[in-house]
Protein backbone atom coordinates (compact mmCIF):
# COMPACT_ATOMS: atom_id res chain seq x y z
CA UNK A 1 0.00 0.00 0.00
CA UNK A 2 1.09 3.54 -0.71
CA UNK A 3 -0.37 7.04 -0.77
CA UNK A 4 -0.73 9.79 -3.35
CA UNK A 5 -1.07 13.47 -2.49
CA UNK A 6 -3.11 15.90 -4.55
CA UNK A 7 -3.44 19.67 -4.34
CA UNK A 8 -5.72 21.97 -6.30
CA UNK A 9 -6.32 25.68 -6.00
CA UNK A 10 -8.63 27.61 -8.20
CA UNK A 11 -11.80 29.54 -8.62
CA UNK A 12 -14.67 28.54 -6.38
CA UNK A 13 -16.97 28.86 -9.40
CA UNK A 14 -14.94 26.23 -11.28
CA UNK A 15 -14.88 23.98 -8.22
CA UNK A 16 -18.68 24.27 -8.03
CA UNK A 17 -19.13 22.83 -11.55
CA UNK A 18 -20.04 19.43 -10.14
CA UNK A 19 -20.71 17.77 -13.50
CA UNK A 20 -17.02 18.14 -14.37
CA UNK A 21 -16.08 16.62 -11.00
CA UNK A 22 -17.88 13.33 -11.64
CA UNK A 23 -16.74 10.60 -14.02
CA UNK A 24 -19.12 10.29 -16.94
CA UNK A 25 -21.74 7.58 -16.93
CA UNK A 26 -20.39 4.46 -18.69
CA UNK A 27 -23.06 4.76 -21.39
CA UNK A 28 -23.80 8.00 -23.27
CA UNK A 29 -27.34 9.26 -23.61
CA UNK A 30 -29.19 8.17 -26.72
CA UNK A 31 -28.59 10.13 -29.91
CA UNK A 32 -31.25 12.85 -29.99
CA UNK A 33 -33.49 13.65 -32.92
CA UNK A 34 -32.47 16.78 -34.89
CA UNK A 35 -35.28 18.88 -33.36
CA UNK A 36 -34.69 17.66 -29.78
CA UNK A 37 -32.73 20.62 -28.37
CA UNK A 38 -32.76 19.30 -24.79
CA UNK A 39 -31.42 15.94 -25.96
CA UNK A 40 -28.73 17.66 -28.03
CA UNK A 41 -27.67 19.76 -25.00
CA UNK A 42 -27.55 16.62 -22.85
CA UNK A 43 -25.39 14.77 -25.38
CA UNK A 44 -23.10 17.81 -25.76
CA UNK A 45 -22.69 18.06 -21.97
CA UNK A 46 -22.02 14.33 -21.71
CA UNK A 47 -19.27 14.60 -24.34
CA UNK A 48 -17.79 17.62 -22.57
CA UNK A 49 -17.66 15.75 -19.24
CA UNK A 50 -16.34 12.56 -20.88
CA UNK A 51 -13.50 14.54 -22.47
CA UNK A 52 -12.64 16.75 -19.50
CA UNK A 53 -12.98 14.54 -16.40
CA UNK A 54 -10.05 12.18 -17.11
CA UNK A 55 -7.68 14.98 -18.15
CA UNK A 56 -8.65 17.76 -15.77
CA UNK A 57 -6.94 18.61 -12.50
CA UNK A 58 -10.34 19.59 -11.04
CA UNK A 59 -10.93 17.65 -7.79
CA UNK A 60 -13.42 14.82 -8.14
CA UNK A 61 -16.43 14.65 -5.83
CA UNK A 62 -15.46 11.15 -4.66
CA UNK A 63 -11.86 11.26 -3.34
CA UNK A 64 -10.91 7.83 -4.74
CA UNK A 65 -11.65 9.14 -8.24
CA UNK A 66 -8.37 11.08 -8.03
CA UNK A 67 -6.88 7.74 -9.11
CA UNK A 68 -8.59 8.21 -12.50
CA UNK A 69 -6.86 11.54 -13.08
CA UNK A 70 -3.59 11.97 -15.01
CA UNK A 71 -0.38 10.95 -13.27
CA UNK A 72 0.82 14.53 -13.77
CA UNK A 73 -1.58 15.81 -11.07
CA UNK A 74 -0.04 13.56 -8.38
CA UNK A 75 1.95 15.89 -6.11
CA UNK A 76 3.86 13.04 -4.49
CA UNK A 77 3.77 9.36 -3.63
CA UNK A 78 4.70 7.95 -0.24
CA UNK A 79 4.77 4.53 1.39
CA UNK A 80 4.62 5.81 4.97
CA UNK A 81 1.57 7.66 6.36
CA UNK A 82 3.90 9.87 8.42
CA UNK A 83 5.62 11.11 5.25
CA UNK A 84 2.42 12.08 3.46
CA UNK A 85 1.04 13.75 6.57
CA UNK A 86 4.30 15.74 6.79
CA UNK A 87 3.55 16.87 3.21
CA UNK A 88 0.02 17.80 4.33
CA UNK A 89 1.44 19.79 7.25
CA UNK A 90 3.73 21.72 4.88
CA UNK A 91 0.79 22.58 2.60
CA UNK A 92 -1.34 23.74 5.51
CA UNK A 93 1.49 25.92 6.79
CA UNK A 94 2.12 27.40 3.35
CA UNK A 95 -1.54 28.24 2.66
CA UNK A 96 -2.55 29.21 6.22
CA UNK A 97 -2.00 32.96 5.70
CA UNK A 98 -4.54 32.85 2.84
CA UNK A 99 -7.26 30.87 4.68
CA UNK A 100 -10.52 32.79 4.88
CA UNK A 101 -11.26 31.32 8.32
CA UNK A 102 -9.15 32.53 11.25
CA UNK A 103 -9.73 29.18 12.96
CA UNK A 104 -7.97 27.27 10.17
CA UNK A 105 -4.94 29.55 10.42
CA UNK A 106 -4.08 28.40 13.94
CA UNK A 107 -1.25 25.95 14.53
CA UNK A 108 -3.49 23.96 16.90
CA UNK A 109 -6.12 23.44 14.20
CA UNK A 110 -3.48 22.44 11.66
CA UNK A 111 -1.92 19.94 14.07
CA UNK A 112 -5.35 18.46 14.78
CA UNK A 113 -5.99 18.03 11.04
CA UNK A 114 -2.61 16.36 10.50
CA UNK A 115 -3.05 14.04 13.49
CA UNK A 116 -6.53 13.06 12.33
CA UNK A 117 -5.26 12.47 8.79
CA UNK A 118 -2.48 10.20 10.04
CA UNK A 119 -4.94 8.08 12.03
CA UNK A 120 -7.36 7.82 9.11
CA UNK A 121 -4.59 6.90 6.65
CA UNK A 122 -3.33 4.16 8.98
CA UNK A 123 -6.89 2.79 8.95
CA UNK A 124 -6.83 2.75 5.12
CA UNK A 125 -9.10 5.75 4.56
CA UNK A 126 -8.76 8.55 2.02
CA UNK A 127 -8.71 12.15 3.17
CA UNK A 128 -10.06 15.18 1.33
CA UNK A 129 -9.83 18.64 2.84
CA UNK A 130 -11.12 21.92 1.48
CA UNK A 131 -10.51 25.50 2.50
CA UNK A 132 -11.80 28.82 1.28
CA UNK A 133 -8.92 31.11 0.51
CA UNK A 134 -9.07 34.81 -0.26
CA UNK A 135 -12.23 35.15 -2.27
CA UNK A 136 -13.17 33.59 -4.53
CA UNK A 137 -10.41 30.97 -4.38
CA UNK A 138 -10.55 27.46 -2.97
CA UNK A 139 -7.87 24.98 -1.84
CA UNK A 140 -8.43 21.23 -2.06
CA UNK A 141 -5.97 18.74 -0.56
CA UNK A 142 -6.39 14.99 -0.91
CA UNK A 143 -4.44 12.04 0.50
CA UNK A 144 -5.46 8.90 -1.34
CA UNK A 145 -4.70 5.30 -0.41
CA UNK A 146 -3.57 3.23 -3.39
CA UNK A 147 -2.92 -0.39 -4.33
CA UNK A 148 -5.62 -1.04 -3.45
CA UNK A 149 -7.91 1.81 -2.50
CA UNK A 150 -10.24 0.63 0.27
CA UNK A 151 -13.39 2.24 -1.14
CA UNK A 152 -12.61 1.59 -4.83
CA UNK A 153 -10.19 -1.36 -5.11
CA UNK A 154 -10.94 -1.68 -8.84
CA UNK A 155 -9.38 1.70 -9.67
CA UNK A 156 -5.92 1.59 -11.26
CA UNK A 157 -2.87 3.18 -9.70
CA UNK A 158 -1.79 6.34 -11.54
CA UNK A 159 1.85 5.43 -10.80
CA UNK A 160 2.23 1.82 -11.98
CA UNK A 161 5.81 1.57 -10.74
CA UNK A 162 4.43 1.68 -7.19
CA UNK A 163 2.40 -1.54 -7.52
Amino acid sequence: MHYHGYLWTGSKDRFDDEALRRPPHPEPPPTPLPNDLAGQRLLHRYREVAAEFPTSDLPPIEPAHWLLKPKSVVQGTWTDPEEITAWLARQLTEYAPRFASDRHRTAAQQHALVDSAAARLRAGNDIALGFYLERPAYLHLALIVCSPNSSRPELPCPAPQMR
